[in-house]
């Protein structure tokens, strides 16, 4: 009985040697974000295993959320890779020749959306098997920045910051003296894997030129920088600076508002001189104007003329008036008006005229 037993555990494990399997074993993979992920996945056939081969790889991204996605399939001596558009054009297999048990592939210019697992499943009825990979897609440090943060004088507190761009967590950072005496303070020794050193009562033998690299597990970055300790700056000497050319900007802004007042002043008595000087000139005498004195004084010696006698001296004085007078003022002073009364100056048969009114510049209205 033991012996029969025997021999059917041996027949049964010679079976399953004999049967198809995949070699590769189950890994994680850690690369960086724009390189070419290597994901093997090796086979061997047993005798029986006659049925026609299939290759199929699928993603289970990290978002659980997401279904599986077949990447890329070989069934009928064809190979099939645009299934998943995220990675289409980026996954190949890396045999030319894939009945000879090698189903592995390349993922290139990996992106942070790769990151997932793979599985790689052979048949070959009756012959079925399936391996996993666990790809992680990780971001190198890189656009590392030294700099100080605060004033690099004497006794005075500042920090050393090292600060990556980008770069997948964990991160580790080592900092370096470069010049000089290449020794660090004991001060910072606790802090020289840190991104922060903070500087406490600085001194000049802190001067000099130091490196911080930054590092991750997919790779690393650098960067420099130059500590200058110098003395503290005559601080009381800025502030006196300041003060002074606020008080000479202040003088300034007074010079400009008085001499725009004092030219507003100017011409506003300018104008005022001008208007003065047009109602002081005497009205020029026009043509018009001198007749018509001429009639008026005529017709006011007149009224002083009883009616019997008026007929005969207005024809006499009227035909004596020369032509040219109306062209000249006349030579003789005109006699003075005697003041009577508008309606005895009728009574008396005297005939009204109407005087042009003069403006101030002389002219009629």
């Amino acid at each position: 009985m033991a012996i029969l037993l025997r021999f059917v555990l041996l027949c049964g494990v010679a079976d399953l040697t004999r049967s198809l399997s995949i070699t590769t074993p189950e890994q994680m993979i850690e690369k960086a974000k724009g390189e070419t992920a290597y994901l093997p996945c090796k086979f061997t056939l047993g005798p029986e295993d006659q049925g026609p081969l299939d290759i199929e790889w699928l993603l289970s991204p990290a978002d659980n959320q997401k279904v599986d996605q077949v990447i890329i399939l070989y069934s009928g001596d064809k190979i099939y890779d645009d299934y998943y558009q995220d990675l289409k054009g980026r996954v190949h297999f890396t045999s030319n020749d894939l009945k000879s048990g090698d189903a592995s592939i390349n993922v290139t210019n990996l992106q942070l959306s790769d990151i997932g697992t793979y599985q790689c499943k052979v048949k070959k009825a009756p012959g079925v098997g399936n391996k996993k990979i666990q790809l992680t897609v990780l971001v190198k440090p890189s656009g590392t920045r030294c700099y100080v943060d605060g004033s690099e004088e004497i006794g005075n507190d500042f920090k050393l910051k090292c600060e990556p761009k980008e770069g997948s967590l964990p991160l580790r950072y080592e900092w370096q003296k470069l010049s000089n005496s290449q020794k660090l303070p004991t001060s910072w020794l606790s802090e020289m894997t840190s991104s922060v050193i903070s500087v406490k009562n600085a001194s000049a033998e802190y001067s000099g030129t130091y490196s911080c690299t930054v590092k991750n597990r997919v790779g690393s970055d650098q960067c420099l920088l130059r500590l200058d300790v110098v003395p503290p700056s005559n601080r009381a000497g800025t502030i006196a600076g300041a003060i002074i050319g606020v008080l000479l900007a202040l003088v300034l802004i007074g010079l400009i508002v008085f001499c725009c007042h004092k030219k507003r002043r100017e011409e506003k008595y300018e104008k005022e001189v001008h208007h003065d000087i047009r109602e002081d000139v005497p009205p020029p005498k026009s043509r018009t104007s001198t007749a018509r004195s001429y009639l008026g004084s005529n017709h006011s010696s007149l009224g002083s003329m009883s009616p019997s006698n008026m007929e005969g001296y207005s024809k006499t004085q009227y035909n004596q008036v020369p032509s040219e007078d109306f062209e000249r003022a006349p030579q003789s002073p005109t006699l003075p008006l005697a003041k009577v009364a508008v309606p005895n100056l009728s009574r008396m048969g005297a005939v009204p005229v109407m005087i042009p009114a003069q403006s101030k510049d002389g002219s009629i209205v």
